[in-house]
């Protein structure tokens, strides 16, 4: 048996409502940036709610050029855009050499839908013979992930996990399992979705989104105020290595995956009021597989949404898991900037998590006025935060069970 293997990041590249790239994003959260906009993708007169977490300003072209960007839907443009910033972040070089060593592990839930759609209403108007035959290719989930390894030549496993608001997390986890039992040097790993109109549809019809009640859209996770999400997209990809093979590189060495649990839950409920064992024991296996304390915590990167019971529910799972030390623990929700963005979210978060402990400092939860008593934790309201961060813990609920938790440490 060799020294045991340990994932490290090496580079991240993103694509969210609040910037493009890595130094792009984490400076607009420190600042308490937020990206919510008038959705211009689709028309929004036929519904109460018009404001979306939208990237306004993405262009793939000016990252990926021209050439095969005609047949991608948008879930594989933002994602094959996150990869290619990573890739350059990291400064690997995909090569033939290496191309078996590589592999990619993607979260996505709802990437097709949109594409789905377009290619059921010709098939239902016309008939299937009709049908248009470029549609076809980004109906099935695992679209978005094999562009990746076609884009860049990758001749690793490629995998495609859809477990909801979880599945960013549950996809860098994966890979990290790839690395550690040596299946892999190096993975493409993280999650993304696209703001489409049957998705927000989705959302707005169970009653979820801020502002579905004629009021103006609000996202203030917490806060006593909250009401529902804004529904936002995203991508972000995390370049996974090997420890010793990023340091034969020489690469740079932004964070250690350090700890990783997760839990289903049967008892959930979509307004998450009845429980909180899952998400509970994710925390607790993650902090355990980290062989940490939770008082080595130095940060919870939180998932709550600016829902009435997914905040309450993550404030009373922090009370239980860090007893006494849960009131100075910091716990920040970035969704106060970039929305709701359900399998881009971990991977957001992650992302965001490795800004903290690299830079020293905690993003915000913004737009924190009203204290909720049910939710009464340090929440970083407003303004960043300077502080040595060595391990950071981030957690990830899903409404239909899922419930996953994830420790990423400064590396030493």
């Amino acid at each position: 048996m060799g020294m045991q293997r340990n994932a490290v990041i090496t580079g991240i590249g993103v694509c969210s409502p609040v910037g493009i790239g890595r130094d792009a994003y984490w400076e607009a959260l420190i600042h308490g940036k937020t990206g919510f906009r008038t959705i211009g993708l689709f028309d929004t007169a036929p519904y109460s709610v018009n404001v979306a977490g939208e990237i306004g300003d993405f262009d793939p072209v000016s990252l990926l050029g021209k050439k095969g960007l005609r047949e991608m839907d948008r879930s594989t443009r933002l994602l094959i855009c996150a990869a290619q910033l990573a890739i350059d972040d990291s400064g690997i070089g995909l090569n033939d050499q290496n191309a078996h060593s590589v592999g990619v592990s993607i979260g996505t839930t709802f990437g097709s839908l949109h594409s789905i759609f377009q290619f059921d209403r010709d098939g239902l108007l016309d008939g299937p013979r009709l049908v248009n035959p470029s549609f076809f290719p980004n109906t099935v989930i695992n679209s978005p992930s094999s562009r990746i390894s076609i884009r860049f030549k990758i001749k690793g496993f490629n995998t495609t996990i859809s477990t909801g608001f979880c599945a960013g997390l549950d996809a860098v986890a994966y890979a990290s399992d790839f690395i550690r039992l040596n299946r892999a040097d190096i993975v493409l790993a993280g999650g993304v979705e696209e703001l489409c109109e049957e998705t927000f549809r989705g959302f707005l019809n169970l009653g979820c989104l801020s502002g579905s009640d004629g009021s103006i859209p609000l996202c203030c996770p917490f806060d006593a105020r909250r009401n529902g999400v804004i529904l936002s997209e995203g991508a972000s990809v995390l370049i996974l290595e090997d420890e010793e093979h990023a340091l034969k590189r020489g690469a740079n060495i932004l964070a250690k995956v350090k700890g990783y649990g997760n839990s289903f839950d049967p008892l959930t409920e979509w307004n998450f009021v009845r429980t909180g064992k899952g998400l509970f024991n994710a925390v607790k296996t993650a902090i355990d597989d980290a062989l940490l304390k939770p008082g080595d915590i130095d940060f919870i990167c939180s998932g709550a949404n600016s829902t009435k019971g997914l905040d309450r529910l993550e404030s009373a799972v922090i009370r239980e898991a860090f007893g006494s030390r849960s009131s100075s623990v910091p716990v920040s929700s970035i969704k106060s900037m970039v929305g709701e963005s359900f399998s881009a979210s971990g991977a957001l978060g992650l992302s965001a998590a490795a800004g903290a402990i690299t830079r020293g400092i905690i993003p915000p939860t913004v737009n924190y006025r009203e204290r909720d008593p049910e939710c009464d934790l340090d929440y970083v309201p407003n303004h960043a935060r300077k502080t040595p961060v060595r391990n950071a813990l981030i957690m990830s609920a899903d409404p239909y069970g899922n419930n996953s938790a994830m420790v990423l440490s400064r590396y030493e």
